[in-house]
């Protein structure tokens, strides 16, 4: 849906936009790694959150099935 000047969408993390650069849905990336909605969401939109090593293990084997090369840059999960 068209949203005008991203008016009412939160601010992304640095995570989050890579996932948006490489046209990943924050649902595709649940279903892959098997983790919360709350958890991809506070990686996505909260720079402070930092997640579990086992998080992290998770997101990027989930990335890896999706096709992506995760981000080697720990700064991307807030680490």
């Amino acid at each position: 849906m068209f949203n005008w000047f991203n008016l009412g969408k939160k601010s992304r993390s640095r995570f989050g936009k890579f996932l948006d650069e490489e046209g990943i849905t924050q649902t595709e990336l649940q279903k892959k790694s098997k983790l919360s909605q709350g958890t991809i969401s506070k990686l996505c939109n909260d720079d402070d959150y930092q997640p579990k090593l086992s998080t992290i293990v998770k997101v990027r084997k989930a990335l890896k099935a999706l096709g992506v090369n995760p981000p080697d840059d720990d700064e991307y999960f807030g680490t």
